[in-house]
């Protein structure tokens, strides 16, 4: 069986996860084990490509054919060589939901897809790292209607707003305070004729 990923050699190594964090929070992957995963597939690729230099043109292009039908940019063998953990998450489906602006976050995206509500042209799909090829990346749309709210006032905001509020509700007093006493000095001249 082939094995899916490896596990880092080194298992605390600072800086790759520190990387590692940054990749989970922008893709909102569930955990390590899916960057993992998309490092052995980059691997794999990788593999192909090196294999393919001694290859005729043909079997080369074929390779470059079928990298760009999975929605990997690339003209060449050493652009596929030169492709990274990235452009692999790049291609999932739930990060192709959340980039077409169907959802406002990676993980709603996700959350999404796995109560089954993102659909692949006819068929429901609900798993998050499914690889959207690009004659498929249309097709990708929601099968419920979201009521996507927008993004919540911070306190001083609506201080701010109560402020300036307040500050109209007491000039417009002010206006019809001015008013009436005019009205009545009027009416006590008018009086004292």
């Amino acid at each position: 069986m082939l094995k899916k990923y490896s596990k880092p050699t080194k298992p605390f190594d600072k800086q790759r996860i520190t990387e590692e964090n940054v990749i989970v929070e922008k893709y909102g992957l569930k955990n390590k084990r899916e960057i993992w995963r998309a490092e052995a597939a980059i691997v794999r690729i990788r593999n192909l490509a090196k294999q393919l230099i001694t290859k005729s043109e043909d079997e080369k292009q074929a390779f470059v054919d079928r990298l760009k039908k999975q929605g990997f940019n690339v003209s060449s063998i050493p652009d596929a060589l030169a492709l990274n953990k990235e452009n692999w998450l790049k291609r999932r489906l739930q990060t192709i939901v959340h980039l077409k602006k169907l959802t406002t976050t990676p993980k709603q995206a996700r959350q999404l897809i796995v109560h089954k509500h993102v659909s692949v042209g006819n068929q429901i799909v609900n798993i998050p790292s499914y690889m959207v090829g690009l004659e498929e990346e249309p097709l990708v749309k929601l099968n419920i209607a979201l009521n996507i709210k927008t993004p919540k006032q911070s306190k001083e905001e609506k201080i701010k707003k109560e402020m300036e509020e307040r500050a109209e509700n007491i000039k417009e007093e002010s206006e019809e305070a001015e008013e009436e006493m005019i009205e009545e000095e009027k009416l006590e001249e008018v009086l004292a004729e």
